[in-house]
């Protein structure tokens, strides 16, 4: 790799930054969704699903924090 990467192309940048806000709308339906499921009562099995998509959600958010900050680095 080279220490200074290209630039991402501006009209480029824009389309990735809207899909990364897009992304991080539908994150928040399935944030707020699975805060509500926590919310009830579950037998162990389900408490278990509701913690499994918890840990995916916050990895996508993540990833997708890391893709903005890249893009804005790069632009």
């Amino acid at each position: 790799m080279t220490a200074n990467p290209p630039s991402i192309p501006a009209e480029q940048a824009k389309e990735i930054r809207r899909l990364s806000h897009d992304l991080s709308n539908a994150l928040e339906i399935i944030v707020q969704a699975n805060y509500l499921l926590g919310a009830m009562t579950h037998d162990e099995s389900a408490k278990q699903w509701v913690q499994l998509l918890e840990n995916g959600v916050l990895q996508a958010a993540g990833i997708n924090r890391s893709l903005r900050d890249y893009i804005v680095a790069n632009s």
